[in-house]
């Protein structure tokens, strides 16, 4: 969605509540993408794992979420704005190198934001 354009800034991840639900935050350094605040956590009867998600800007959305060997995938199927991500772990899961997607009208998918998180001490 911003071609060619590097956007800085930070997440950190940590468990809540004992380890009931996994608390994601990031903050973007830039005003085009908003910082925001997801909460990752799981239906023990359906084995289904969700994200919440909330930024700035008020806008709130519930993601599917699925980890699968070295990847992390989470989406949403909604009419007229569905998003998927993908990510993989790579050097030894030090980085999560992914790429987001959107689809405005439920067929034809276009480059979201590609982002990549690399774990600092």
């Amino acid at each position: 969605m911003l071609p060619g354009k590097i956007l800085h800034g930070r997440t950190s991840f940590s468990w809540a509540d004992g380890g009931a639900f996994l608390v994601m935050r990031s903050e973007i350094d830039e005003p085009e993408v908003p910082s925001g605040i997801a909460v990752i956590g799981t239906d023990g009867d359906s084995k289904e794992c969700f994200m919440l998600y909330f930024d700035e800007r008020g806008v709130s959305r519930r993601y599917m979420v699925a980890l699968r060997s070295d990847q992390w995938l989470w989406w949403r199927d909604t009419p007229g704005f569905s998003q998927r991500f993908t990510g993989s772990l790579v050097n030894g899961g030090t980085r999560i190198v992914g790429k987001g997607e959107l689809c405005r009208d439920g067929v034809n998918w276009e480059g979201d934001l590609d982002l990549t998180y690399t774990r600092i001490s």
